[in-house]
Parts: structure tokens; C-alpha cells; sequence
């Protein structure tokens, strides 16, 4: 019998709607796989904050979009834009066209270029969340995904103490899964094991 996420008899997570490629792939290359580059995770951390109050593959199918709109995710450029580049961003179809959104990003950026400089990456700074070791959750159903943790809700404090805007926790969570702090790929998904042996975590 197939199992959740299951596709070409391979078992993957019971979020995932295997009938759109773009997702599958999304799910089977990056979903989980730790990230400790400064300019991927600034993509993700622009992303995510996009996606509050709405659903991950809204964002994903406009990731394109996104990638031209702010200058394909350079963190020194997004900090500088003005506000002639914000209106031009609202009426960009591409994107999200909600003004708080676009200035949270700008602003993020510049704060984000601020941790960078006094922890040495953002990278450095984010995984000392997670002691720098991915937390690695038991998933069997959907009803076991964690919308938030401890972890999550830390991180989310501290963000928001530093001016961030769009990190709740809710969204700090969905960062720490995407770029593999948390490792919550269900216990039956391919992924799980691979990450767990590809990183040599336990």
C-alpha cells in the first residue's frame, strides 16, 4: 500500500502534494538540508516572512519572482532600497504586493547585515539556536508537525529585540525546517535518513 507523500514507490511527508512537480522537488532537494550560506538563508528569511498568513507553496511558485525583484537576494542591495524601489515592488505582480511585507524585508536586511558583522555570519549566529546541531523530531502524521518550540520561540524573541519584523515564532519554525535546524521529515520519508547520514546526526 503507498504510504503518505508516496510517489513512484518512494515514501515521502504527509504535507506533501505530490502532484505538483515544483513541490516535490522543492521537498526532495532542499526541505531539511542544513544551510549555513549567509545569502540562502537570507532568501529563506525573505520568504518566509512573505509567507505569513499564507501557505508555503504561494510563496514557492513566485520563488522566481521574488529572486528578480530583490536583486536575487543580495543583502547589501535590498538594504539600501528607497522608497521609489518599494513602490515599484507594489506593482510588481511577481511578488506579494503587500507594502508591510516589502518594507519588513528592507528593513530585515539591514539588521541582517548587522549580525553579520558582529557574530561573523548569520549563519553562525542562527544555528546557535540549536546548539549548532539540528534537532532531530520523531514525525509519524501529520497532526505531529510542530507549529512552533522552544527553539523557535527563543529565536523569534530575540529577532523581534533586534527590530526584525515578520519572525514569530510560527515563521521562525518554518525557517528552522526549511533550512535544517529541525530535521521533520516524517519517520517513513526517504529524506529523514539521508539527511540524518549525509550530516552524521543522530
Amino acid at each position: 500500500m503507498p504510504t503518505y507523500g508516496s510517489i513512484n514507490n518512494i515514501c515521502r511527508c504527509p504535507w506533501l502534494d505530490t502532484r505538483k512537480e515544483d513541490y516535490v522537488k522543492y521537498h526532495d532537494e532542499e526541505w531539511g538540508v542544513p544551510v549555513y550560506d549567509d545569502q540562502k538563508l537570507f532568501e529563506f528569511l525573505i520568504l518566509e516572512s512573505a509567507q505569513a498568513g499564507l501557505s508555503w507553496y504561494t510563496i514557492l511558485k513566485r520563488r522566481q519572482g521574488y529572486r528578480d525583484a530583490f536583486a536575487n537576494f543580495d543583502v547589501k542591495k535590498v538594504a539600501n532600497f528607497n522608497h521609489s524601489k518599494v513602490e515599484e515592488l507594489m506593482q510588481n505582480s511577481q511578488i506579494i504586493r503587500n507594502r508591510g511585507k516589502i518594507n519588513a524585508a528592507i528593513n530585515n536586511a539591514k539588521l541582517f547585515i548587522n549580525i553579520q558583522h558582529e557574530f561573523g555570519s548569520f549563519s553562525d549566529y542562527m544555528w546557535a539556536f540549536v546548539n549548532h546541531k539540528t534537532i532531530v523530531n520523531d514525525i509519524t502524521v501529520l497532526g505531529d508537525y510542530p507549529a512552533t518550540s522552544e527553539e523557535s520561540d527563543a529565536w523569534s524573541k530575540d529577532l523581534k529585540k533586534r527590530g526584525f519584523k515578520f519572525v514569530g515564532s510560527t515563521i521562525c519554525y518554518a525557517h528552522m525546517q526549511a533550512c535544517g535546524m529541525v530535521n521533520d521529515h516524517s519517520l517513513t520519508c526517504y529524506k529523514r535518513k539521508q539527511i540524518i547520514e549525509q550530516y552524521q546526526q543522530a
